[in-house]
């Protein structure tokens, strides 16, 4: 039963690292350094389990188990900044953190291999490799000691995302006492004890997180949005005046890759009061209110100017395709460009 339960966690924490990594909706770096972390766990329970169970497990095994501890830390600290504070790419100094550390174990694995050094890794490579994790985890209990103080005074209440940070964070302290224990032949210590401790926490993990419609953002503090104010009336006259005259002087519009945030900055609003100025006053989105101004242009120059193709006339007044153009139009006017330049030219005698 042991075996099953432990080896079981190491197994199952393998695969819910590989889809953190590799099958998440959302790309959270937060989701993949949990995912790196719990593949880093799972690999070093692992070998733990096998080597409980069987005393002449290869030498390479007990490596790489060690070496995956290594990692431990890291990704645990680098999982609770990037889940605080979302980031859109691992910061430099990360990478090369990581990348320095693999170099390192790399170089020491192959110079010192565990099959022939046994005596070294168990007396001193274990012990720097452990302190590194301790360091790490350190680190990560002070970034997170607001947490841990509003979950020990319960003076705001916390949310999921901090709530599971908080408890990530203290399960792996938890390991690590379990770990650190046996390789001090501490008293109390079983070196099982490790690995049952992993597979308890991801277990009671796994059945939360099966009650749950979306986990994709259970890891990650997203920043509440802002608070937008309704716009009273003169302002809203005044702001769409605005903004119309830099549509007909600057003919933004014209822009294929115009964003809601580069418009707003011309009047100058927020993004968030120029959609809802929008919504709430024109009862349009952003994308229609500049197709508008894009149309309009488009039958200026349909019975205007013959040297332009419909498609050319698409591509001038500001869409980044023919399907779009033509889609756009059609929503707008219920006919193609075709139909109406053709109607448009014979009402006019050409």
């Amino acid at each position: 039963m042991l075996f099953f339960f432990s080896g079981l966690g190491a197994f199952n924490g393998l695969v819910l690292g590989l889809f953190l990594l590799f099958f998440t909706r959302k790309k959270y770096v937060a989701n993949y350094f949990l995912g790196a972390l719990l593949l880093a766990l799972s690999i070093r329970t692992g070998k733990s389990v096998f080597l409980y169970f069987d005393g002449k497990l290869p030498k390479i095994y007990l490596q790489i188990g060690l070496s995956a501890c290594f990692f431990i830390g890291p990704f645990l600290y680098f999982f609770v900044r990037s889940a605080l504070k979302p980031v859109a790419t691992v910061p430099k100094s990360w990478r090369w953190t990581l990348v320095l550390l693999a170099i390192m174990i790399l170089v020491v694995g192959i110079r010192f291999p565990y099959a022939v050094y046994p005596g070294l890794w168990n007396a001193y490579f274990a012990k720097v490799i452990y302190l590194q994790w301790f360091g790490f985890l350190l680190a990560s209990g002070l970034a997170i000691r607001n947490l841990l103080g509003k979950l020990v005074t319960r003076t705001y209440p916390l949310k999921p995302a901090e709530s599971w940070i908080s408890v990530i964070v203290t399960g792996n302290a938890v390991i690590f006492l379990f770990y650190f224990s046996s390789l001090i032949n501490a008293p109390f210590a079983v070196y099982i004890s490790g690995a049952l401790a992993f597979s308890l926490i991801f277990y009671l993990m796994v059945t939360i997180l099966f009650y749950r419609k979306k986990t994709d953002e259970l890891f990650v503090i997203i920043p509440d949005k802002p608070i937008v104010k309704k716009i009273n009336e003169s302002d809203a006259e005044r702001w769409l005046a605005k903004l119309e005259k830099v549509m007909l002087e600057k003919e933004v519009y014209k822009n294929p890759d115009l964003k809601l945030h580069e418009l707003s900055r011309e009047i100058p609003i927020s993004a968030h009061q120029l959609s809802a100025l929008l919504n709430e006053h024109l009862g349009k989105n952003f994308t229609t209110y500049v197709n508008e101004f894009r149309i309009a242009e488009a039958c200026k120059m349909m019975t205007a100017d013959q040297r332009f193709t419909l498609e050319a006339i698409g591509y001038e007044v500001g869409f980044n395709s023919k399907s779009t153009f033509f889609a756009a139009f059609r929503k707008s006017k219920g006919v193609t460009p075709l139909t109406y330049q053709q109607a448009a030219r014979q009402s006019i005698g050409l």
